[in-house]
Formats: C-alpha cells, sequence, structure tokens
C-alpha cells in the first residue's frame, strides 16, 4: 500500500507495535500494557487524523492508484452485470463503462469513468479521461435506460475529458453539452456519485442528475487544484491554497447544495476497505432508489431542474 506523506507517523507507530510484539516473542517478556497502550494511541490518532483532513490531503486520497475503480464497486455491489459496448459510430472509449446491472434485485443503467491500477491498465483505459466517443456511449446508454425504464446510477472518478487535440477535433465540448443537455431531460431517475476525482465538464457530463453524492475523501471541481493555481498564481505548487480556496470537498459542497449526500468511508480512505466502501455505497443507492421511485416523469425532470436551480449561494 503507498503511504501518503501525512499517513508516515501512524506507520512509524504501527512498526513500533510490531518490534514490541517481535521482543516479547523473542524475549518470552510481557509488553502486553504496552502493546494495548500503542494500538490505543495509534487508533485514536488515525481518528482525529482522518477527520481533521484538510483539502489537499483529500485530494491525495482521492487520487490514490488503489482507490477501488468502477469495476471494483460493481463487483462488489451487483449480483450481475453486462457490459454494453459503443457508441453505435465506430468507437467503444474504455475510459467510460456503462451496461444494465443488478442491485438486491433491482435492475439499473450502470455508467462511470474506469480508472487503472496498473499501467497497462491506464493506457487501456485512457488514465480515466473520456473523448467525446466516450460520452456518445454514455448518452445512448442514458436513452437506452430511459427508454426501458431503468433507474440511472453515475459512478464518476475522473482528472477532467481527455484534453488532446484529436479529442477537440472530434468534438470534446459538444459531446459534454449535448450530454448535460439530455440528462437534463431524461424520464427515470439518475443517481451520481463522485467516488475519487470529479474534475471540470468531464465530470459533469455524466452528473446532471437528481441526486448527487460524494464519497467523503473524495472532491468535485470546477477545475483541478494545480489548474486553478497555474492561472491565479502562474505556479501549480500553490495547490495547497488552491484546494482550500476553491471548496472542493464533501462538508462544504453539502453546504453549497452542490452534493446532497456525503457517505463515509472505512477510516484511512475507500482503498483500505474497497469491499466496506461499496456496501456503504450500495446502501445509500438503494436508498436513493426507493426515495425516486414512485415519480412520474415530469416530476422526475422537475426535481432535477430546481436541484440545480438551488445550487450556490448568492450575496448582495
Amino acid at each position: 500500500m503507498q503511504i501518503l506523506e501525512f499517513e508516515k507517523p501512524i506507520y512509524k507507530m504501527q512498526e513500533k507495535i510490531e518490534e514490541l510484539k517481535k521482543l516479547s516473542a523473542d524475549t518470552n517478556m510481557d509488553y502486553n500494557d504496552e502493546i494495548k497502550k500503542l494500538e490505543n494511541q495509534t487508533q485514536e490518532y488515525k481518528k482525529e487524523l482522518y477527520e481533521s483532513l484538510e483539502p489537499y490531503q483529500k485530494l491525495q486520497i482521492a487520487r490514490h492508484p488503489q482507490r477501488p475503480n468502477f469495476f471494483d464497486y460493481v463487483h462488489f455491489m451487483c449480483e450481475d452485470f453486462i457490459e454494453l459496448h459503443g457508441d453505435r459510430a465506430g468507437c467503444d472509449d474504455r475510459a467510460i463503462i456503462g451496461g444494465v446491472a443488478e442491485i438486491e434485485g433491482k435492475s439499473v443503467m450502470l455508467i462511470g469513468t474506469q480508472k487503472g491500477k496498473t499501467t497497462k491498465e491506464n493506457l487501456e483505459y485512457n488514465f480515466g479521461m473520456p473523448q467525446p466517443q466516450g460520452y456518445r456511449k454514455a448518452l445512448r446508454l442514458f436513452e437506452h435506460a430511459s427508454k426501458f425504464n431503468l433507474p440511472i446510477i453515475t459512478l464518476v472518478d475522473t482528472m477532467g475529458a481527455y484534453p488532446g487535440m484529436q479529442a477537440e477535433q472530434t468534438g470534446q465540448g459538444i459531446a459534454i453539452a449535448v450530454n448535460l443537455k439530455e440528462m437534463a431531460k431524461l424520464e427515470v431517475p439518475v443517481i451520481a456519485v463522485i467516488t475519487g476525482e470529479g474534475c471540470s465538464g468531464g465530470a459533469l457530463g455524466l452528473a446532471v442528475a437528481n441526486k448527487v453524492m460524494i464519497l467523503e475523501h473524495a472532491y468535485y471541481t470546477v477545475i483541478s487544484p494545480e489548474g486553478c493555481a497555474s492561472i491565479l498564481w502562474r505556479d501549480a505548487n500553490m495547490a495547497r491554497e488552491a484546494a482550500n480556496a476553491l471548496k472542493i470537498t464533501g462538508k462544504d459542497l453539502l453546504k453549497y447544495n452542490i452534493v446532497d449526500e456525503v457517505i463515509k468511508e472505512p477510516t484511512g480512505g475507500a482503498h483500505y476497505n474497497p469491499e466496506a466502501m461499496a456496501q456503504e455505497l450500495k446502501k445509500s443507492l438503494l436508498n436513493a432508489l426507493d426515495e425516486y421511485k414512485n415519480m412520474s416523469p415530469q416530476e422526475l425532470k422537475d426535481d432535477r431542474y430546481n436541484k440545480f436551480r438551488r445550487m450556490g449561494v448568492f450575496a448582495q
């Protein structure tokens, strides 16, 4: 497991505990009291640390290479998943995966961005950065779900849409814009979850939803802190200050009505216990599906419209 800089004191404490256990075994001396005391101190320190993280530290957890990805959540949450490929125009962007899934007996359309955990996987999934054909594939699946009355769930974890020349030449901006427009008109419930990184229009292109949820250590922002720092201060090293100013984490997003629910993660982050994280996410998703199941198509569209009208705080 990759250790983040601010986590190093925890591992030093754990190393001390292991040293005492080894010493106790080698010398037949009783260090149980000291070990128990250190274990309690470590747990208290971990609890306090992860409950008081600053935005830039949460951002590091959201970007952790072992953080659960789309297929991890499919594995732990779904009884069945049938992937549907392609945008029906000759392309199948692997940065966006989607298909029909079954969660606790409920049929849904599950769509999300996919990151890899190895270099080979990241190359296959383009580091989770979709191209226009990915958004067109997602739109095809949105329309399919609406036609067959399937609730839509999107799982978003992307540093943004792919910024390459080819993506721009093939209509990156218009592909995202069309998704925003068409998602607003869908006649089925749409639930979006920011599971890691939620950056810019690349994330919003899958998140025009009735309910937007975010994991405890994920972030959702119009621009990455590094990008913001490069614009405001001409220095990407000011990313920590930018992260604080942007209000990108669950607590602030909830305050400004950008998200509707913050889902707690296992201590240390979702990557420490992906299965427990998936089960917690599944509970929230099932509750949300129940919340919207009796709404008419027009009520769902009105609810989505009103949600986005409530966003933000306006000062005179």
